[in-house]
Order: C-alpha cells, then structure tokens, then sequence
C-alpha cells in the first residue's frame, strides 16, 4: 500500500480568527494526535490534501498519510483521517483531526461493502438488498483494502450472505458480529408475506383501543 504525501506546518496561533485566515490563503488548521503522541496544532494547504485524496485509491477515512511538517522536531509522521469538519451549507473544509498510527501496530477501519455479478434469483423477481454497507475490521495499515467485495452469481430467491462468510486477504480480523446479515436476495412473495404479517399484527392493536375507551366509558353500576 502507497502512502499518500501531505505536506504540513505547525501552528503558532489558535482561534477563530487565525483559522478563517488560514483558510483564507488556502489552508486549514487541523490537529494530530494519538497514543503517545502530545497533541500538535498544523495546518495543511487544502488543494495539496484534494489531490492526495483522489491519488489515492481508498476512502478518505482508509488513507494512510505520510505527514511531512515542517520546522518539527519529528518532520515525518504517518496518520489517518480521524474527523473531517465541513461547512454544513458550503461543504467547504474547516478542520481536521489526524491520527497518528505505527506501520506495525493494528489499526481499527470501516470498510464499504461492494457486490459483483448478477444473481441468479433476480430473473426470478427477486430484490437484492445490502443491509451492512461497511464492515469493521482490524489490521496492519499496509494491509487495509478498498473494499470487502461479495460476490452474489450463485444467489438465490432467501439466500443471504452473513459477516461469517465473507472472504479476506491478509491479517485481516473481521470486527462486526460473524452472524450479522450482509445481504439478502428477497423475493416478491416474502415481501408482500412480510407486509401481511405487519398489517395482521397492527389490526388487533386498532381494534383494542377502541374497545378499551368504550369500556372506561360504562357507567358504574350503583349498588
């Protein structure tokens, strides 16, 4: 796995005023931080992170950064993405948390799900829905891949596919519960069974209350 090249600077001045200068010139302010680590104030030219993310071919959050800050006492620091923030209205950058990692040492990541070929049982009628979009894994940085690809050819009409059966490459371990579904091939008649089941088990719950208010409404007998 290639490392993506950031340049960065520290920071000598916090604030909300220094920060809306910083990205004023093109830059913004962001921390790193991590196990061990004193927390460092830098800023990163926003263009120059842009083009690491697409030189990259995973996610922001799966990247690996080779951080190099200038006038530090540790210039080269390898980290991840821990927390993007984006104007709500703009989408503009406004901070980022790195975290700092070893190349030895496991780290936790989210990685999206994605399926190839065409089930069998869509000719059928059938709807193939994908319940867990990302999966939690742990492992080395160099190891960690773009996608947790399934393959759904031999799919059927109720087949499912769980986190048990999902295949990896590598020291790679699978965080997420081993019984959790991944992706069902659902067909027409197990649908519309499902709405059945949900109507049948709304109806009685109407019809009670009524019931229940017209009860409370009898006058007491008198004795």
């Amino acid at each position: 796995m290639e490392l993506s090249e950031l340049n960065a600077n520290i920071r000598t001045t916090t604030g909300n005023g220094p920060a809306r200068q910083l990205r004023r010139n093109g830059s913004m302010p962001a921390i790193l931080y991590g196990p061990g680590t004193e927390p460092l104030s830098i800023s990163v030219n926003i263009l120059d992170f842009e083009r690491s993310l697409k030189k990259s071919n995973a996610k922001m959050r799966q990247t690996v950064f080779n951080l190099n800050i200038q006038n530090s006492e540790k210039p080269q620091r390898t980290a991840m993405v821990k927390e993007l923030q984006r104007h709500p209205v703009s989408g503009a950058f406004l901070h980022l948390d790195f975290y700092e990692i070893a190349m030895d040492r496991k780290v936790k990541v989210k990685i999206p799900v994605t399926t190839k070929g065409i089930a069998k049982g869509l000719d059928l009628g059938g709807m193939l829905q994908l319940i867990r979009r990302e999966i939690d894994i742990c492992c080395f940085p160099n190891e960690i891949p773009d996608t947790i690809e399934i393959d759904v050819t031999e799919m059927n009409v109720g087949d499912a596919i769980h986190v048990k059966d999902l295949k990896t490459e590598g020291n790679i371990e699978i965080l997420t519960d081993a019984d959790f579904a991944v992706l069902t091939l659902l067909g027409k008649k197990a649908e519309k069974e499902t709405v059945a089941a949900e109507a049948a088990e709304e109806e009685p719950a109407a019809e009670a209350a009524p019931k229940a208010k017209a009860e409370s409404g009898k006058p007491a007998k008198s004795k």
